[in-house]
Parts: C-alpha cells; sequence; structure tokens
C-alpha cells in the first residue's frame, strides 16, 4: 500500500502570520460605482441560528424544497457621520487633502477626540476650492455600542467610501450626510450580497502541527512527536521562510466574499435567554448566509462585492428562523 498523504494546511497567500494592529479592521478596497453611494457598513457579531428556506433557484438540486441553512445575526445599531475626509493622489499613494470634522460631537468619544474648534465651514470651503485635486472623498463614522447588544461605551472611528465617478457629486452627498445616522437599509437591500472583512479568533502561540497540519512523527525521529523532520537543506545554511515553525494563530484580518443578505429587520431575532456570551439584539440587525469571521461582539465590516457572481440579486422564501 502505498503511503497516504495529504496537501500541506495553511495558505502561502496569507503571509506573514503576523497578530492584527487593531481588533477591528479598515477597508482598504472598494468596488467601482456610478452614482454617490455609502460603499460600507459595520455591525457586531451577535451569533448564529439557521433558517429554514424554500429554495426557488430554477436548476438548484433542491428546486421546490425547503432546505436548513446557517445564518449569521450581525447587530447593526446605526453609525453617526462625523466628519468627511478627501484624498488626493501622489507618488507615494492616496494623501489626505483635507478633513472636516462636526462641532457638537458625542459625548462617548470625548476620550478618542479632543474637543476643540474645528472650523468646519472653512474646511468644507477649502475643499470646494481644491476639487480638482480630489481623487477620494470618505465619511468618518462612528458606531453607537450603547445602542446595541455589546456591554461597551467607547465607540470605534473608521472610514467609509463614498462610491460615483464625480467627485462634486461625491463631495455634496458627503456634505448631505454630515452629522446624521447611516441604517443598513442605507447601505444594502435583502437579496444582495456582501463582502465581510473581520478579526479571526485569536488562539496564540501553536506549534507546527495544529498550525500547518504537518505529519505527527514516530517517537524514533528525534525523540519528538509535534515537530518538523527538518528545517531545510544544509546549503544554504539558513532556514527559509517557507518551513512550516511554531508560532501566531489566529487574530488574522481575513475578507470572505459574496454573503447574501437574507433579512434587515429590528429586534425580533434574538433568542429566549438572548445570545450566549453577547446578550440582546436591541435594534436593526442583518441577516447574513453562512459564516463569518471573528468572535462574538467583534466589530463586522461588510462592503459592497467586488467579485460578483453571475447571481447577483436572489431573495429566498424565509419559512422560519429556528432560535
Amino acid at each position: 500500500m502505498p503511503e497516504v498523504k495529504k496537501p500541506r494546511e495553511g495558505s502561502k497567500g496569507y503571509w506573514p502570520r503576523k497578530r492584527s494592529i487593531r481588533i477591528y479592521p479598515n477597508i482598504t478596497t472598494y468596488p467601482e460605482s456610478d452614482k454617490p453611494k455609502i460603499m460600507g457598513f459595520a455591525g457586531y457579531k451577535a451569533g448564529m441560528l439557521h433558517a429554514i428556506l424554500f429554495d426557488n433557484r430554477k436548476g438548484s438540486l433542491t428546486f421546490g424544497q425547503e432546505i436548513s441553512v446557517p445564518v449569521t445575526v450581525i447587530d447593526c445599531p446605526p453609525l453617526k457621520v462625523i466628519g468627511v475626509r478627501v484624498y488626493q493622489n501622489s507618488v507615494d499613494g492616496l494623501r489626505v487633502l483635507s478633513e472636516a470634522i462636526i462641532k457638537d460631537l458625542p459625548k462617548d468619544l470625548s476620550r478618542k477626540i479632543k474637543v476643540g474648534n474645528f472650523k468646519t465651514e472653512e474646511k468644507l470651503a477649502e475643499m470646494e476650492k481644491n476639487i480638482n485635486k480630489i481623487s477620494r472623498v470618505r465619511l468618518i463614522v462612528s458606531t453607537q455600542p450603547r445602542l446595541s447588544g455589546v456591554r461597551k461605551k467607547t465607540p470605534e472611528i473608521f472610514e467609509l467610501e463614498i462610491g460615483g465617478k464625480d467627485v462634486k457629486e461625491k463631495l455634496e452627498f458627503a456634505k448631505s450626510m454630515l452629522n446624521k445616522e447611516i441604517t443598513a437599509k442605507d447601505f444594502v437591500r435583502e437579496g444582495e450580497l456582501v463582502d465581510v472583512i473581520s478579526v479571526t479568533k485569536g488562539k496564540g502561540t501553536a506549534g507546527p502541527v495544529k498550525r500547518f497540519g504537518v505529519k505527527i512523527q514516530v517517537r524514533h525521529a528525534k525523540k519528538k512527536l509535534r515537530h518538523v523532520g527538518s528545517l531545510g537543506q544544509e546549503r544554504p545554511g539558513k532556514v527559509r521562510w517557507s518551513v512550516p515553525m511554531a508560532g501566531q494563530l489566529g487574530f488574522f484580518r481575513r475578507t470572505e466574499l459574496n454573503k447574501r443578505v437574507l433579512r434587515i429587520g429590528d429586534g425580533d431575532i434574538t433568542p429566549k435567554g438572548g445570545f450566549v456570551r453577547y446578550g440582546v439584539v436591541k435594534g436593526n440587525y442583518i441577516l447574513l448566509e453562512g459564516s463569518v469571521p471573528g468572535s462574538k461582539k467583534r466589530l463586522v465590516l461588510m462592503r459592497h462585492v467586488i467579485r460578483p457572481p453571475k447571481l447577483r440579486f436572489y431573495l429566498p422564501e424565509i419559512r422560519e428562523i429556528v432560535k
């Protein structure tokens, strides 16, 4: 009998395997859009349930039948728009040209942003004056964790891009959103697809067997079991970066593509006793088909799909959500 082998685990596409800089990510790449609109959103991962759907996709193997699908509940309190930031292209990439922050900031942001004279009107006038230099327009938004089931007070601050091709229209749209709230329905519709970006569960330091799936050695191999048989050849006398070794596992920034939005609801999804290790979803939520990277209470960022499949819009009939 030949020796049974399997492909190596641990993709080289994700390298180096280091801890994420912070506990919630930022969105660096957005798809193109024809009209000005908000290209991203965010919410807290509450937990998972499963839904009974009626499959009405023609050509599907389960067409006309009821199927059980795992779903993830994302608690989505409204995002507060606290500023506008514009960028210009440079030799080294995008460079911040100017930004305008609202004067009446929420009290929860006092520990992150020092209250002062932000000169909002002057900054906006400066943006209009240098409109020919602007290449990107983004909103500075903050979360409102007090409206969610997460037991914390300090909001997260990040940027969301404004889509569109005309810079003047994008800037006017951003100015109209200042000091307003963005809801889940402003971002996406039921049946559409989104990409999710999050930081995965942290598992600390792990050995090469758990981290890369190498074969467990027999006892005669250096009197060890869970180790790499060889660290490389004799010449050149160095250990290559591709050798599987112990190190950080988890707490990585990961992006998963094409998660379908099954429902956008308001406070009717919490099971009896609340979600384990989360609590109660008080307000708006998004029901995504499938799993989402990250632990509970972690902020999950969503954007419009950057690699859409052929079936871009599809809204199945939800018969029941088993709580």
